[in-house]
């Protein structure tokens, strides 16, 4: 049995079966996530990825942002650096932070590699439909504490389990590229363990902020 890729907790409990992966939650942080095996190799994931079609202009996408975009430029000082994490191959919300006075870094590991802006330290740091593909979103998670400047913002986008019910139907899990899900009950962990202020805004934007000492 893997061990816990948010907590690294080992006591795994199996949570759901379906006809392409197995699913275990964590007892401690309530993560569900999928074990390794059952990962995608690098060209496999990216080739989806590459279907893709976001673009700045779109005002669909546009509008489907501002649900993180908006609550985050209410709370961000004017002028605030940020980093955009798996930002994609249309980056578009750093367009619109930038169109509102902030300077936004862009990182992608398939599309934006660059490696130095995980070396420097931002006001915010946003991930918009992120956190449900990273296979170690523990190592991520500390990287991007280690980014944040005190009292900056963590502001991410993903769906949230609900149930062992819901999640039996839910067609989130079936693109095989998410492989780590989420609960309210996973970010009030993350809050508490880090001293992270938590705010959840409609069923799927998450902003974290941290302390200033």
């Amino acid at each position: 049995m893997h061990s816990c890729p948010l907590c690294d907790a080992s006591s795994l409990q199996f949570y759901h079966q379906d006809k392409r992966r197995e699913y275990w939650q964590c007892p401690c942080c309530a993560l569900v996530s999928v074990a390794p095996s059952y990962r995608l190799e690098a060209d496999e994931e990216k080739a989806i990825y590459d279907l893709h079609e976001n673009h700045p202009s779109d005002p669909g996408y546009r509008r489907f942002l501002s649900r993180l975009c908006l609550p985050l430029k209410q709370r961000l000082p004017p002028e605030s650096s940020g980093l955009d994490y798996g930002c994609g191959p249309g980056p578009t919300l750093s367009v619109m932070l930038e169109e509102a006075g902030h300077q936004t870094t862009l990182y992608d590991f398939f599309y934006h590699h660059n490696i130095s802006a995980l070396s420097s330290t931002y006001d915010f740091i946003t991930a918009t439909e992120v956190i449900e593909h990273l296979y170690h979103p523990g190592e991520v998670w500390l990287q991007w504490l280690n980014m944040l400047k005190p009292g900056g913002y963590i502001g991410l986008m993903t769906k949230l389990v609900e149930s062992q019910d819901a999640f039996s139907t839910w067609h989130y899990k079936n693109d095989l590229t998410h492989v780590s899900f989420f609960s309210q009950k996973t970010f009030r962990y993350l809050a508490e363990r880090d001293k992270l202020e938590l705010e959840f805004i409609g069923r799927d934007v998450i902003l974290l902020r941290k302390g200033l000492s």
